[in-house]
């Protein structure tokens, strides 16, 4: 590989690791090509991007982006990354169902919002709500009083029209 191509290879790992809220760093030593495509198929449609790049430009592309000196003792053998965009914890889950299926799968090291944690964390970590999860429990809370005063006014007003019903047929009678 000439040192131009790499140099560009260290840039856009550099953009990604800058940009991700997420990444899994996982030795995928033993699990075939399809069972990979699988995998790669899953994390698309996600919006998350699977990379598999040499550990010396993985460890230029996180020094020039600094921070994650904890990572780099990690990055043996070799090494893919999945970067997550949107949603910190939606490439743990992923991982967590694919890892059923197939435990030759070995996540390294997990960074969460910039925070490392060891591989053996990745079941805790895809326990976390996703993103959306967490907005929707949050109109959902957001949600419940106003639909209490929406049902207190119904009901005042069907009392209103209850007591005007039997007020009129009182003097009817």
């Amino acid at each position: 590989m000439k040192r131009s191509e790499k140099d560009q290879i260290i840039a856009e790992v550099s953009k990604k690791v800058a940009r991700a809220k997420g990444m899994f760093f996982a030795d995928f030593t033993g699990i075939t090509v399809e069972e990979i495509n699988g995998l790669r198929r899953e994390f698309r449609k996600s919006n998350i991007d699977y990379q598999v790049v040499k550990n010396t430009l993985v460890r230029k592309a996180l020094e020039t982006v600094g921070g994650y000196e904890a990572v780099l003792s990690r990055l043996e053998k070799p090494t893919a990354i999945a970067f997550s965009y949107d949603d910190p914890v939606s490439p743990a889950k992923i991982m967590k169902k694919f890892r059923e299926k197939n435990e030759k799968l070995v996540v390294k090291v997990c960074v969460v919002e910039k925070q490392v944690f060891e591989g053996k964390q990745l079941n805790d970590i895809a326990k976390l709500p996703t993103r959306k999860e967490i907005i929707a429990g949050v109109l959902g809370s957001i949600q419940a009083p106003i639909a209490g005063v929406v049902g207190a006014i119904s009901a005042v007003m069907r009392d209103i029209v209850s007591i005007v019903d039997q007020i009129e047929k009182k003097k009817a009678a």
